[in-house]
């Protein structure tokens, strides 16, 4: 069958008539929570009769949600690796999310879910950004613009459809990366439940009657492979805008007990996922290791000339610069045993230079202020305390960092994606030709890293020094300029 004539994916299409009843709201439409949630839940359904589907809400004003619907909910993943030596390749048609929602263009349809007899559980990842109180969201709003207060809507729906029944509350797991995540949002939530005045009623239904989770996720998701997409396409024999990449590793760490384990039977599945007591080892080992690589290498290898993760740790130079920070600056300053450690670092690199996937840069980019701060500054600051004096090449990536938001690079526009008040506010810092002070403006915003790194000591001086060479000299020779300083 020849590309033009491929029919459009689609139930009908390919005979699918049927679709399990929605158990999962999922709260995100994106590449990671497809290539991750819809597949484990996928895997629920084969192995262990789970019978689940799910309803995904867009949870900001454009989205992919129109997209999902035009092809049923129906999407490819293809899933490469290589594990233990062997090359592995698998291609999975995801078939068990039942419609998407756009609560900005149909509200009534998303309080309907609300509604839902055979709900039971919550899922989101609308970035480390979206787990965020904002003062002005109102109940009255059609929606708030929070995603914990768009929540709060809903279960609040939920409640009072259901007259507080008590076997109606949900199971409450948010992928989101921050630490505490399900914390965060219940807190958040509760917040809203006093702000907005709510009956007392409602708040013991949702403490009683709904459980939060905090989770760790795991998987690298580079999306959708638009450089290779022909390639893909040949192995279809339907047309489908929606085809989302991975790797194989997935790993899911879900606090809770017995009563998720029986609720998420993952057991019988061949999945990774991890239901424990306590989250916090692996979350520090992920979250400072692979996403503090990540993270750390985007601006210093996106200004370098990179474009995939793949090219920056294959690459002489920038390969060196990010097996030094995660190796000699990282892992130094983590309290666990360093053999496992190393043997972690050991897999990540194997894995960022999987030779299937094609991880852009400029995909990871997203919130880069929120992630450096969550994923790397922690290090840095712990390197700091350790050893009195800024860790090299972490405080060079901070530096680039700070550089790309600048937003232009040898007159060519970077691919900074944040909200417009951060992009802003860079904008304004950046009309400044003193690179001190630059440094300085941009340390002091406690909004962003959760306190004035003006104090720390000779940051200010490092990041200025690092900045002024980046400019004048470009990455390499401004990198060996600097490390001679600091």
């Amino acid at each position: 069958m020849t590309k033009t004539n491929k029919p459009l994916l689609h139930r009908k299409n390919i005979g699918l008539t049927e679709h399990p009843p929605v158990k999962i709201i999922q709260f995100g439409e994106g590449n990671f929570l497809r290539a991750f949630v819809g597949y484990a839940f996928q895997e629920l359904n084969k192995k262990a009769t789970f019978n689940g589907g799910i309803a995904v809400v867009q949870p900001i004003d454009k989205g992919l949600v129109e997209m999902l619907n035009n092809q049923d909910g129906l999407y490819t993943l293809f899933m490469k690796g290589v594990k233990k030596g062997e090359e592995i390749q698998e291609v999975e048609l995801i078939e068990n999310i039942v419609k998407g929602v756009n609560p900005y263009l149909n509200f009534e349809e998303y309080l309907s879910l609300a509604k839902e007899e055979s709900l039971e559980f919550i899922i989101s990842n609308t970035t480390e950004a979206g787990i965020a109180y904002v003062s002005t969201d109102s109940p009255n709003m059609k929606p708030p613009s929070s995603f914990p207060a768009k929540l709060t809507v809903l279960l609040y729906e939920r409640f009072k459809h259901f007259k507080g029944a008590t076997n109606k509350g949900v199971t409450i797991i948010p992928c989101e990366l921050i630490n505490y995540n399900a914390k965060t949002l219940k807190e958040i939530i509760l917040k809203y439940v006093s702000d907005w005045k709510l009956e007392n009623g409602f708040k013991t239904w949702l403490l009683e009657s709904n459980t939060f989770h905090n989770t760790l996720v795991d998987r690298i998701v580079p999306g959708y492979p638009k450089d290779e997409i022909e390639l893909y396409n040949a192995k279809l024999d339907y047309k489908d805008n929606l085809i989302v990449a991975a790797e194989v590793f997935l790993l899911w760490v879900i606090e809770g007990g017995n009563t998720l384990k029986e609720k998420l039977p993952f057991d019988k599945t061949k999945l990774d996922v991890k239901i424990v007591n306590d989250m916090q080892p692996y979350r520090t080992r992920k979250v400072r290791i692979l996403n503090g690589a990540h993270t750390a290498m985007v601006p210093f290898s996106l200004l370098y000339g990179n474009k995939t993760v793949k090219q920056s740790v294959d690459n002489s130079f920038t390969g060196a610069f990010i097996n030094t920070a995660v190796f000699n600056e990282i892992i130094d300053t983590l309290d666990m045993d360093k053999s496992e450690l190393n043997s972690f670092a050991d897999e990540v690199f194997d894995r960022f230079r999987n030779p299937f996937i094609s991880h852009n840069l400029s995909s990871i980019a997203l919130n880069s202020i929120s992630k450096f701060k969550v994923r790397v500054l922690p290090s840095l600051l712990e390197y700091v305390n350790i050893h009195n004096k800024v860790p090299t090449n972490l405080t060079f990536a901070f530096a680039c960092l700070i550089r790309f938001y600048k937003g232009m690079w040898q007159g060519n526009t970077l691919p900074v994606q944040d909200s417009e008040a951060i992009v802003l506010k860079f904008s304004e810092i950046w009309k400044s030709n003193d690179y001190f002070l630059v440094a300085e403006s941009v340390l002091s915003i406690e909004d962003y890293w959760g306190e004035d790194l003006t104090h720390v000591e000779n940051l200010t001086e490092a990041i200025a020094f690092a900045l002024k060479e980046i400019e004048t000299n470009g990455i390499e020779k401004g990198f060996a300029n600097y490390s001679q300083q600091f």
